[in-house]
């Protein structure tokens, strides 16, 4: 499973998401008997859940989101914790604030790793104001399994490896219902992009270039 919290120190937003629905049940009771939790609120259903959660716990003694708070850097919630890992997006604005933090990790025995760094010249809006639901709350059910299935089959590949025809066909759709529902999702996604662009277009070619991926 895969678990995401959101904190504003005084509550956690925890949301599960379940990959095999037969573990659900399991998953369900393991967090429901967590004496840990306080749960407020908690709404779910055959694969995923979320709980509303009373005190939270990241500022706690010795946690690690509480040393970034003490430390000048900015935990970018969600924190998602997947396959024994705790992944964390952080800005950092000195490089002797990172540097603290990393010791403190190898004091209490944390084993980290760093995936990757941007470096950071005080352009952090573009990054800061995308989101999922941003992109895609405005796309029906129907709408996004047209994209998921026509990037399955290779169709933004180039060149595409299938055209619309093949792949209605292969979803024993007509023709015309795939199409129209695969342009009004592309349609929906270029405009939900369209005003990230527009922020990211002001930043200088120079500050375009520092954030790309090392």
């Amino acid at each position: 499973m895969s678990i995401f919290v959101w904190c504003n120190r005084e509550n956690d937003v925890i949301e599960v998401v379940v990959r095999n629905p037969e573990d659900y049940p399991l998953v369900m009771k393991e967090i429901r008997g967590c004496s840990i939790m306080d749960v407020i609120e908690e709404v779910s259903d055959d694969r995923r859940f979320y709980l509303n959660v009373h005190k939270c716990h990241c500022m706690k003694q010795d946690t690690i989101v509480r040393h970034i708070g003490k430390l000048d850097i900015l935990n970018i919630f969600p924190n998602v914790m997947e396959n024994g890992w705790v992944y964390h997006r952080l800005i950092v604005f000195r490089h002797k604030d990172l540097e603290e933090l990393l010791r403190r990790f190898d004091k209490w025995g944390w084993v980290y790793k760093i995936l990757r760094k941007v470096p950071f010249d005080g352009f952090v809006a573009s990054s800061l104001t995308i989101s999922a639901d941003t992109l895609f709350s405005g796309l029906t059910e129907r709408q996004l399994d047209a994209i998921l299935t026509a990037h399955q089959h290779g169709y933004y590949n180039l060149p595409r490896d299938a055209d619309v025809q093949t792949i209605a066909a292969n979803k024993r759709v007509p023709r015309t219902t795939f199409q129209e529902h695969l342009k009004k999702a592309e349609n929906k996604l270029v405009a939900a992009l369209v005003p990230h662009m527009k922020l990211f277009s002001h930043a200088s070619p120079a500050q375009r270039r520092s954030l790309k991926l090392k």
